[in-house]
């Protein structure tokens, strides 16, 4: 699997924090979400970048909105610095 050169830390830290908001294991969103649980790891890590699909497919395993998803991560990549 290749790595990425521009990985999207603050999705996957929102991916992660709405996930253990909504009190769900990587298994149950990759259910959710018709993506194996290892691709919501390597998301969720930033060793990936999902595809714009996976993105909303994720968005609607967590049961939010697109663009809350979006800005919880935009918000976690200013207070992180890794933009």
């Amino acid at each position: 699997m290749p790595r990425r050169d521009d990985p999207q830390i603050g999705l996957g830290k929102a991916i992660r924090a709405l996930r253990h908001k909504a009190q769900l294991s990587q298994e149950a969103l990759g259910e959710r979400a018709e993506i194996h649980a290892t691709w919501i790891s390597h998301i969720e890590s930033g060793r990936i970048n999902p595809t714009w699909g996976n993105v909303r497919r994720i968005a609607s395993g967590l049961k939010v909105e697109l663009r809350d998803l979006a800005a919880l991560a935009e918000q976690l990549e200013r207070e992180h610095g890794t933009r």
